[in-house]
């Protein structure tokens, strides 16, 4: 069976999420819980506002049974250049969660000028990406 282009697209959005939209929602107070696949150092290092961290190699049942699953999970990592946003989604919706990947991850969270937390912390810049429009 051939998928058309209109079914990709949509179903492409129901396993995705951009920066602006994220930050969108998490402005609106969506049900939404941010996690950071990356180890823990890393996560350290630098991260997303109020994300929590779940190294993607630590996943199993156990070590999730603490989640709700009713909330969406936004997973990401450093960037077009790791799948630890990836695998940790994979894992999420084995076990039975609503998992979306951010698009770019942290790179570019921070490249649409949103704040950062950790040692290497950024403060937000307002840049105005247009994903808006």
């Amino acid at each position: 069976m051939t998928v058309s282009q209109l079914e990709f697209y949509q179903a492409k959005l129901n396993y995705e999420m951009d920066s602006w939209d994220l930050f969108e929602a998490l402005s609106q107070g969506q049900k939404i819980i941010v996690v950071d696949g990356r180890s823990a150092l890393a996560y350290q290092h630098e991260h997303i506002p109020n994300a929590i961290n779940i190294p993607h190699r630590s996943i199993t049942q156990e070590t999730l049974a603490h989640l709700d699953q009713t909330v969406l999970y936004i997973t990401y990592c450093d960037g077009i250049g790791c799948n630890a946003s990836t695998k940790t989604a994979l894992k999420m919706s084995t076990l039975g969660f609503q998992v979306k990947e951010l698009i770019g991850g942290l790179d570019w969270w921070k490249r649409d000028g949103y704040q950062t937390m950790g040692d290497n912390a950024h403060a937000g810049t307002s840049i105005d990406c247009g994903c808006a429009g």
